[in-house]
This record gives C-alpha cells, sequence and structure tokens, in this order.
C-alpha cells in the first residue's frame, strides 16, 4: 500500500498498460482567484459569479482549465510521477464545473512507445455525481530514474479576493438606495466617493454645503451632478449642522462624510441642541475583510471612544451586535479582547470583560454570545485556544473583537491593513442613523462596503420598527 507521506514515481519499465492513478479536489472561490492571479486572466467570466452564469461557454473554459491542472498534477505526482516530461495534451470540456464541485481527475495507460519512452494515457474529470466534465489524452516521456522522497505539502496561499465585501454591496443593492446626507463634499475625492456609492445603487445623496464650491469639486472631478440634490451652507460648521437637520427632520436616512474634518462632523451629531444622539454611547466599527481568514471580522471601537468605561463598553458591544445583525450573522461571537485570557484584578480591561460578560449572562447585553477576557490568538485561532485549554463557543471563532481602548483597536485594525492586506470598511454606530466615515486612503471597494453596511443598518431598523408597529 503506497505510503501517503512519501511521493514515488512509476519508471517506463514499471508502468502497464491499463495502470491509473487519480486526484480529488473541490473547486472553491480561491482556487479561482489564484487562477486569475497566475494567469492576469481576469475575464468576469472567470471572477463575476453573476456574469458567469450568463455565459456558460466561458464559464465552461474558465473552470475546465482548473480542471486541466487536476490532470496535470496527477501526471507530475503520481503516473508517472516525478521526472515524467510533458509532450502535449488534448482536452475537451464536456460540462461546467462550478463552485463547491468535487473533481476526479483520472488518467490511464493505453499505450506504450519503447523508442522514445512516451506513454499515451486517456484522461477524465468528473464531478461528484459520477459525469464527466473533460476528457482527453495526454502523451508524456517517463523516466527512468527511481524516485523516493517525502512528499511535500501543497503551499499555503492567500488570496486578497474580498469576496465578502462584493456580497455585502450586492445585498445593499437589492433594496432601495437611503438618502443620505453628504456634508460639506467639496473636493474630488469626497464628491466621487458620494457619486460611486449613489452609481452602486447604495445611497441617494444630497450634497450639503458651499454651492461653488460644490460645483467646482464636480468639475475637478469629472462629474455631473445636475440630478442631485443641492442643499447650500456656507463653510463646514455649518455643512454638518446642516447636514444633520436634514437627518433629524425626516429629510435622510444616513449622513455622510464629505471633506471636512471627522471632529467637525462628530460635534454637530452629538451636540446637546440639536444633535443625534440617543441612550446609546456612540461608537465606531471597523469591518475587516482580512484574507486569509474564513469569516469578516468587526472591530470596535478604533476611532472615537479614547478610554471607554465598563457602562461604554457595554454600548460599544451593543452597537457591534447591531451590525452584526445587519450584515447577517444572527447570534454573534463577541470576544472582549485583552493581553491575557484570565481576570487579572491589576489590568482593567481583564476586569470589565468579566462583568461584560456577566452582564450578557443577566440579559443586560442580549443579540450575541460573549466571552472575554481574551487574548487575540485565542479569539481568533481554535488552535491557540486549544493550545492554551479554552473552552469557549466564542474562541478561536469570534465575529466581534471589542478592544480594550482606541489605541488597541488603531492599531490592530492598521496591522491587519497593512500587514495582512485587509480592507477596512468603517461606520459610526449609536447615533440615531449611521454616519459613513471614509478616508481619502480608502479604495473603490472599501467606501463602496461602508456605504453597504450603512444602507443595511438603516434596513434593519426599519424591519425592526415595522415588526414593532405589526406587533
Amino acid at each position: 500500500m503506497a505510503d501517503p507521506e512519501m511521493i514515488e514515481n512509476r519508471t517506463f519499465d514499471e508502468i502497464e498498460v491499463g495502470a491509473t492513478a487519480r486526484v480529488s479536489r473541490t473547486l472553491t472561490e480561491e482556487d479561482i482567484q489564484l487562477f486569475a492571479r497566475v494567469s492576469g486572466d481576469v475575464n468576469p467570466a472567470h471572477l463575476d459569479a453573476a456574469y458567469a452564469a450568463t455565459d456558460m461557454f466561458h464559464r465552461v473554459i474558465a473552470h475546465g482549465m482548473w480542471g486541466g491542472g487536476l490532470i496535470s498534477a496527477v501526471l507530475g505526482t503520481e503516473l508517472p510521477g516525478p521526472g515524467a516530461i510533458y509532450l502535449g495534451q488534448s482536452l475537451r470540456f464536456v460540462r461546467p464545473v462550478s463552485l463547491g464541485d468535487t473533481v476526479t481527475a483520472t488518467v490511464t495507460v493505453v499505450e506504450k512507445r519503447p523508442e522514445h519512452r512516451v506513454v499515451i494515457l486517456d484522461c477524465a474529470c468528473t464531478n461528484q455525481k459520477g459525469e464527466e466534465v473533460i476528457t482527453g489524452r495526454a502523451e508524456v516521456k517517463a523516466p527512468t530514474e527511481k524516485v523516493r522522497r517525502p512528499r511535500i505539502p501543497v503551499p499555503e496561499v492567500r488570496i486578497a479576493g474580498h469576496g465578502r465585501y462584493r456580497r455585502l454591496i450586492e445585498r445593499a443593492q437589492a433594496a432601495e438606495a437611503p438618502l443620505t446626507a453628504v456634508a460639506h463634499p467639496c473636493t474630488a475625492a469626497a464628491l466621487d466617493a458620494a457619486l460611486e456609492a449613489a452609481e452602486a445603487g447604495l445611497i441617494r445623496p444630497i450634497l450639503v454645503g458651499p454651492e461653488a464650491k460644490i460645483r467646482a469639486a464636480a468639475e475637478a472631478a469629472g462629474k455631473d451632478i445636475s440630478g442631485y440634490r443641492l442643499v447650500a451652507a456656507p463653510h463646514s460648521h455649518a455643512a454638518a449642522a446642516a447636514a444633520v437637520a436634514l437627518v433629524r427632520s425626516g429629510g435622510a436616512a444616513l449622513l455622510m462624510k464629505g471633506s471636512l474634518h471627522t471632529d467637525e462632523l462628530m460635534s454637530a451629531v452629538v451636540a446637546s441642541d440639536g444633535g443625534l444622539r440617543t441612550e446609546r454611547r456612540i461608537s465606531h466599527a471597523y469591518l475587516m475583510d482580512v484574507p486569509g481568514h474564513p469569516t469578516p471580522l468587526i472591530i470596535t471601537d478604533a476611532a472615537i471612544n479614547i478610554e471607554p468605561t465598563l457602562e461604554q463598553k457595554a454600548d460599544i458591544v451593543r452597537n457591534g451586535i447591531d451590525l452584526a445583525h445587519a450584515i447577517g450573522i444572527d447570534a454573534p461571537k463577541v470576544a472582549i479582547l485583552a493581553a491575557v485570557e484570565t481576570v487579572n484584578p491589576g489590568m482593567r480591561s481583564t476586569l470589565d470583560a468579566a462583568a461584560l460578560c456577566k452582564m450578557a449572562d443577566r440579559g443586560q447585553i442580549a443579540g450575541g454570545v460573549l466571552d472575554g477576557p481574551l487574548a487575540f490568538d485565542n479569539a481568533v485561532s481554535e488552535a491557540a485556544a486549544r493550545e492554551k485549554g479554552i473552552v469557549s463557543p466564542v474562541a478561536g471563532r469570534a465575529d466581534i473583537l471589542v478592544v480594550p481602548n482606541l489605541e488597541a483597536g488603531n492599531m490592530l485594525a492598521k496591522q491587519l491593513t497593512f500587514l495582512s492586506g485587509a480592507d477596512a470598511a468603517g461606520v459610526v454606530l449609536g447615533a440615531r442613523v449611521p454616519i459613513i466615515l471614509t478616508s481619502r486612503a480608502d479604495n473603490l471597494r472599501t467606501r463602496l462596503a461602508s456605504c453597504a453596511i450603512a444602507a443595511l443598518l438603516v434596513r434593519a431598523a426599519s424591519e425592526t420598527a415595522l415588526g414593532t408597529i405589526k406587533e
């Protein structure tokens, strides 16, 4: 019986007509993304599921190429194995391969040609239903020397495909875009961010600020704003106040930052007279799409609350749970982060974590499953949690990471962004409406995802209110 830990070839003399070998693999979205990365082929028929569904021919070719790679893997690792030289191959793609399909590639020796040690093999790929998806024939030159050595594991590759953001945006596009007051969009970049979201069907912007500056920004960005409502305000302070007033009056369901400073906008939001405060503490959350991590991560608070108290942390957790619900996580797992996973009286973050978990036990925080204190590794890695002997429904599987303070959250978010290639879509929670904060450094995908999150929060709040009225 073959040793699975070893790789061993078959020389020309050892190969017999009728010999077979096979490998199986399930097609994932990461496989398609990796194919695009290696080949440079970004044909939407390969990468865009919606497009591929309407273009079956290209879909067969795209995913068939992946199946053809499986045949190459059998020839190179099993039969003949290491030392074989590929001379030629003819393949026919007879049925599409879809994401989630398990394909088995089988090669069978049909002819040997001693003169040049050539071996002819029939090749076939079948899916999990036993249906043929690829047929063909390969011609290889078999090795003469025996090779047997430890099998090298398939290398781990991180693909920054950010498919989760795409699906998030598609969900938001499925409903009517909410009216959005955009405060002081007076630079090309700020105006562009709002209009791109409008063109994507995520928001309906109302432009609030100095009319001349907004029109100059539109000209610089090469955008036509004639179809958008413009509310005049003389300067940035007035624009923030006017945008907030528009929301308070019911004229807009979202608030979006333009080119003014964040603290200028938030001052209008938290104003005791005419602001957007609620009983909840206002907090910020990043929804992070981290390459290589199986689920999105909500990190809170990394932008507003510098040293939150226990009471404020409770609201930060509640806001994070609301966000998780809005994006489709029914019972989010909430990890209260600290440097250690045990309660230490000398570390306030561990005491707060324990208190928050007890508050959840008593029903004071609802809608999610809390655990803490947890160190970062124990929150996101099941292997790390097992190593520490932590038994918890949250450890290793957290959806929400609640940081001890703003410094810790800011550093964590930026480390994931700059070292792991993560995207961070941000939104402010706890006010009367969600607030979209985008940065000039954000790429288009992140800006659209931030708007999509806010739109989904508006929809969730509307559905909750409708349910309350019906009751």
